[in-house]
């Protein structure tokens, strides 16, 4: 699977939950037809990580879903992810970066709405870049809020990049991240905060869908 496979809904799951809860709205979301999933998990032992990533890499093989996991290329490796997500202070060297994981990883770069970050991350070999926060969020409320229209700037000025929307997305406005252009959309509370996981997930899907 490539970057461009990632279409519709990016699942984010929560960071620092119990493993037992980790795993119990993984497989509600990928129940629900989530196809992407990214593991954030930033506060405990790499073995502990890494047991966790396998986990989920197991679910989501077990469900056709990608894996991506944010930060670690290390992580992402050794758990045999589909790819990695980056800040832009943890890809200093990107090309070398393509080099060592070669063409089948996905690297996913976050640009907030740095447009020239953006172009030399694709340059570099992104397979993906991140604009947003879109709207506020809960989950990085210091990341400065952009609105739909430099989303949709990004689209005109990246017509053939893979882009991803994240920040403040829910089932109320994702077709507005669709129509605005965005090829996938990130959801954390917008997802995982649900009563029933595997039912929003069914109900996100289908507005993308449908939008």
């Amino acid at each position: 699977m490539k970057a461009t496979d990632m279409h519709g809904v990016y699942a984010i799951l929560p960071a620092d939950l119990e493993s037992a809860d980790l795993l119990e709205k993984a497989e509600a979301a990928l129940k629900g037809g989530v196809k992407t999933l990214q593991f954030r998990d930033k506060k405990q032992g790499y073995k502990r990580q890494l047991k966790r990533a396998k986990a989920l890499r197991q679910l989501t093989r077990a469900y056709g879903a990608l894996l991506i996991i944010n930060d670690s290329v290390a992580l992402a490796q050794d758990a045999e992810a589909d790819g990695v997500h980056l800040g832009r202070d943890d890809a200093p060297n990107l090309v070398q970066l393509r080099v060592q994981v070669g063409d089948d990883f996905i690297i996913g770069i976050t640009c907030r709405a740095d447009a020239a970050f953006a172009t030399s991350a694709l340059k570099d070999g992104a397979d993906y870049v991140s604009f947003g926060a879109v709207w506020a969020t809960t989950s990085k409320s210091e990341v400065p809020v952009i609105g739909l229209p430099r989303l949709m700037k990004a689209r005109q000025m990246f017509p053939d990049a893979h882009i991803c929307a994240i920040g403040g997305i829910d089932a109320d406005n994702l077709a507005e991240i669709k129509a605005a252009g965005a090829d996938c959309a990130a959801v954390i509370s917008g997802l995982f905060a649900a009563e029933d996981i595997e039912a929003e997930a069914v109900r996100l899907i289908a507005i993308w869908g449908n939008g």
